[in-house]
């Protein structure tokens, strides 16, 4: 059975951030505000008041389509090009 997250809700993560860049966010996790699921990252901020989260978030199909590679070029594929 897997967990679903019901609207207005989310889930917050410790990430393994050894070897990231620095600004890979350090938290991370799904919320799901009126009905639509987003990847939400967090990152630990010092301000005036003390520290804080410091949230960023990304529709779920966004960050899929992201990820998604372009089909190879064949650089070969139009013989008109070869000198022989």
């Amino acid at each position: 059975m897997s967990y679903e997250i019901k609207p207005n809700t989310g889930t917050l993560f410790k990430n393994d951030v050894e070897g990231k860049s620095e600004n890979f966010p350090p938290y991370g996790g799904t919320v799901n505000i009126a009905g639509t699921e987003y990847w939400v990252s967090a990152w630990v901020k010092d301000g005036s008041k003390g520290k804080y989260f410091s949230l960023a978030f990304k529709p779920k199909e966004q960050r899929q389509e992201s990820r998604r590679q372009a089909p190879a070029v064949d650089p070969f594929a139009d013989d008109s090009t070869i000198p022989f």
